[in-house]
């Protein structure tokens, strides 16, 4: 079974980072693409950014291309999500979720991490 548990969220000024972990068990990765989505009060599930395990392909949605980094260590079966010059606007839920490359649905979420950033 794929468990996947986020920590690092928390409180941060605009113009801050934070960065946080999603430690994945119960696979062998190498197949699977792990993103980050985040969803704000009274607005849809958004991805966020994700990578190809195997490769390290990586992709941004346009509202944090250039600020925020994802990146992954095979050995701790861990994806990070490193967020820089935060804005009030990223404010949200942000999960971490897995899916095969084949199957184009994202099956495992964590249970989320908060992020607030204050003007």
């Amino acid at each position: 079974q794929v468990q996947l548990v986020e920590s690092g969220g928390g409180l941060v000024q605009a113009g801050g980072s934070l960065r946080l972990s999603c430690a994945a068990s119960g696979r062998t990765f190498s197949t699977y693409i792990l993103a980050w989505f985040r969803q704000a009060p009274g607005k849809e599930r958004e991805i966020v950014a994700r990578i190809n395990w195997s490769s390290g392909f990586t992709y941004y949605a346009d509202s944090v291309k250039g600020r925020f980094t994802i990146s992954r260590d095979n050995a701790r079966n861990t994806v990070w999500l490193q967020m820089n010059s935060l804005k009030p606007e990223d404010t949200a839920v942000y999960y971490c979720a897995a899916r095969t490359m084949i199957v184009n649905t994202y099956a495992y979420w964590g249970q989320g991490t908060q992020v607030t950033v204050s003007s």
